[in-house]
């Protein structure tokens, strides 16, 4: 009786989040398919005040790797996700950020990393952003072929407590869906680190350089 107060409690409150895709990009390597993304992220009021009242909110971002063909629907490749869940701590009045790889009802979020953060703003932050993320691995793509990855990062209303399920569809402030699709890079970066880490020999005299047969 009393989560369904507070569900029709929040009902009244208006402001909603503001939110938007502000960085997406992908790094093919010789090791996989790499994205790193940047989301400007806000929550409104109303998805502020359940999280003060103990309420736990799940974000989730998700990517899949489509190969394009013209003669055939495209086929998927890879599909990653990765569930973040938002809490407040009223003890410590720490905001808690818990990370697992997967979505939906028994994410394995028992088994995630865990980040305590003292602002709401900060651990939005740490939800709002992934980086050099690996989408798939080397080995699945084919050179030659077209590739594209369609990104996906919400508010997963499905993982939000029963009540708030019947009563929150309909509200701006729940209602996160952010979507967009982009080409995967056909040429294949070389890991800079790893060529950092060549020793530069030069020739000498027109000799043969180390580790080079005449």
């Amino acid at each position: 009786m009393g989560l369904l107060w507070v569900v029709c409690a929040l009902g009244l409150m208006s402001p909603a989040h503001a939110a938007s895709i502000q960085q997406l990009t992908l790094e093919r390597t010789e090791e996989g398919l790499f994205l790193s993304s940047v989301i400007d992220l806000e929550v409104g009021q109303v998805v502020e005040d359940a999280l003060l009242r103990s309420v736990p909110i799940y974000f989730v971002a998700q990517a899949e790797v489509l190969r394009e063909r013209w003669y055939w629907p495209d086929r998927r490749v890879a599909n990653v996700s990765r569930t973040y869940r938002l809490a407040y701590q009223p003890l410590t009045r720490l905001w808690r950020v818990s990370v697992s790889s997967g979505s939906g009802p028994g994410a394995g979020l028992q088994y995630a990393l865990h980040q305590n953060h003292a602002s709401l703003s900060r651990a939005l932050s740490t939800i709002s952003r992934q980086s050099d993320w690996q989408l798939a691995e080397a080995s699945r793509l084919e050179a030659g072929a077209t590739y594209r990855v369609d990104y996906r990062f919400k508010l997963d209303m499905a993982l939000l407590p029963r009540p708030f399920q019947l009563g929150m569809n309909a509200q701006t402030d729940w209602n996160l869906d952010l979507r967009h699709s982009l080409g995967v890079p056909a040429q294949v970066v070389v890991d800079k680190a790893a060529v950092d880490k060549e020793p530069d020999v030069p020739a000498i005299g027109g000799g043969v350089q180390p580790g080079k047969t005449p």
